[in-house]
């Protein structure tokens, strides 16, 4: 009965050793931190305001384009150069919110903030600035 009991404690002695074995159980002292996150694009969620509502007209690289609304045929202009890189923020906030000259108004559907952020997608993502 001894020599049972012996074998049976070798046994599980022996589990309990390799199911420890590929845990690692040190702590991590409290100076060291985690990884930190990854940067998150302050930007990333006007991507979606602009492919909602500028692809359609300016294109997915701001190109421009002659686009035909309704019965209109209008030809729209590039974020890449000419009045959207001379323009200011404030000109090219106003002309989203307000339109004109062909384009649509955006201030029912887009808060100042909003098109203040587009703008400065526009600046970084087709202007490099």
């Amino acid at each position: 009965m001894k020599a049972k009991r012996l074998g049976l404690l070798i046994v599980m002695v022996g589990i309990s050793t390799f199911a420890c074995a590929g845990q690692d159980t040190r702590t991590t002292p409290t100076s060291q931190s985690a990884a930190a996150p990854s940067p998150v694009d302050p930007l990333a969620a006007v991507k979606d305001h602009y492919a909602g509502k500028c692809v359609a007209c300016h294109g997915e690289r701001g190109e421009g384009a002659q686009v035909k609304l309704e019965d209109i045929t209008l030809q729209v202009p590039t974020l890449r150069e000419g009045h959207a890189v001379t323009h200011t923020d404030e000109q090219l906030v106003k002309q989203i919110l307000d339109g004109g000259e062909g384009m649509p108004a955006f201030k029912d559907k887009l808060s100042t903030k909003e098109a203040t952020e587009l703008v400065q997608y526009i600046r970084r993502e087709f202007q490099g600035k």
